[in-house]
C-alpha cells in the first residue's frame, strides 16, 4: 500500500498546534529562546484526550509561537516550568507527524526534544548547546537533565497503548545528548522509531532533504508502528 502525500494545506484544516515557549536567562548573555514542549491536536479533540504517542526530536527548530512570548526563567528555575500552551505556526517537520496522525487516525500527539533550544540550522544547534553547557555547568536546556525529571514524566503520560517515537536523527554530534534520553527512557516500555542499522541510539528524522524520501519516511513509520499492515 502506498501512502497518499497530504499537502500542508490540508492538513492545516485538521490539525492545530500549541506550544510552550520560555527563555532561559543566563548571566551576562541575552535570554536564550526555548520550547520545552508540543502538541498537534485534531480540531475537535479534547483538552481531556491522552496522548496517542509521543515523540523525541533533536530540538525545536524553527517553531515559534504565533504572538512572541516574554517568559524568562531562570536556570534554577526551568525544573518548575507549567506548561502554558499557546498557538504555534507549524512547520515543515510537524506536518510529516500530522500525516502519521492521519493514518494512524491519531488525535493528540506530544513532541519533546533532546534540547529545548531553538535553533532551525543543525550545526549552529550543536555549537550553541555544547557551547551553554561548557558556560553553564548545566544541562538545564533539555527536559532529560535529572533536575527536570518530574517534568519529563509529566511530559511522557500518554494512553495505555500508545509509543515513544523516538525520532531525533542520526548526527554523531548528538550522541551525548541521545545518551542522556535513551538512559531515561528505557525504563518505559513501547520505545520505537526507525532506527539506523549498526548504530545503537541513532534514529532517523522525519524530514529528509528530498521529496520522495519524505513519503518514504511516513511510509515506514506506519509499518513500524502497525506492522501487520502492509504499508
Amino acid at each position: 500500500m502506498k501512502v497518499t502525500f497530504i499537502p500542508a494545506r490540508d492538513l492545516k484544516s485538521k490539525f492545530e498546534v500549541l506550544g510552550h515557549f520560555y527563555s532561559l536567562a543566563v548571566l551576562g548573555k541575552e535570554p536564550v529562546k526555548c520550547r520545552s514542549v508540543l502538541e498537534i491536536r485534531t480540531s475537535d479533540c479534547s483538552q481531556y484526550d491522552l496522548a496517542d504517542a509521543v515523540f523525541v526530536m533533536m530540538n525545536p527548530g524553527s517553531s515559534k509561537p504565533l504572538s512572541e512570548q516574554d517568559y524568562v526563567v531562570s536556570l534554577e528555575g526551568v525544573a518548575g516550568l507549567t506548561d502554558a500552551l499557546v498557538p504555534t505556526a507549524p512547520d515543515t517537520t510537524q506536518y510529516q507527524l500530522m500525516r502519521v496522525m492521519h493514518f494512524m487516525e491519531w488525535r493528540v500527539v506530544r513532541v519533546i526534544n533532546l534540547s529545548d533550544l531553538r535553533d532551525p540550522q543543525s550545526a549552529s544547534f550543536v555549537d550553541r548547546y555544547t557551547a551553554f553547557e561548557e558556560e553553564t555547568g548545566t544541562t538545564s536546556h533539555s527536559v532529560f537533565s535529572s533536575d527536570r525529571s518530574h517534568q519529563l514524566a509529566r511530559h511522557l503520560l500518554r494512553g495505555s497503548r500508545a509509543p515513544i517515537v523516538c525520532a531525533w536523527g542520526v548526527s554523531n554530534d548528538l550522541t551525548p545528548l541521545i545518551c542522556r534520553a535513551v538512559t531515561a527512557l528505557a525504563p518505559h516500555s513501547r520505545v520505537t522509531g526507525l532506527s539506523k542499522p549498526g548504530e545503537e541510539g541513532k534514529y532517523f528524522h522525519p524530514l529528509p532533504t528530498l521529496q520522495h524520501q519524505k513519503v518514504i519516511w511516513v511510509e515506514r513509520m506506519l509499518a513500524t508502528l502497525q506492522p501487520h499492515i502492509p504499508f
